[in-house]
């Protein structure tokens, strides 16, 4: 549901025809408000921001409704995280020395 500056509900023909407009401004491929949606919520969890707060922006109820029309993008992050992952270890295993017992820069006795 969309509303005006003053909260009426706009009323989905007006809501076409202004995005339909804006479309042409931008000069872009026309989509539809859903797929727009549906965009919107596969950037934020690519970007890596928790399924929880997309679900919010969504407005879903339910969590797992968003992990279940989401999973495609889910495990595609997970991916990309096991790899930074991967590759922060290796690095981490490069800079270990006696002289240096905890390389990673986190710890405060480091």
């Amino acid at each position: 549901m969309f509303t005006t500056t003053v909260g009426t509900v706009i009323e989905p023909p007006n809501l076409a025809g202004v995005l339909d407009a804006l479309i042409v401004e931008a000069g872009v491929r026309r989509i539809r408000l859903h797929d727009m949606r549906h965009t919107c919520a596969s950037l934020l969890l690519a970007q890596g921001v928790p399924a929880r707060v997309v679900m919010k922006v969504l407005g879903h109820s339910q969590l797992g409704s968003t992990i279940n029309l989401y999973s495609h993008v889910m495990s595609s992050v997970l991916r990309e995280a096991a790899k930074r992952s991967t590759a922060r270890w290796k690095r981490l295993r490069r800079a270990w020395t006696a002289d240096s017992p905890y390389p990673c820069g986190c710890c405060p006795w480091a």
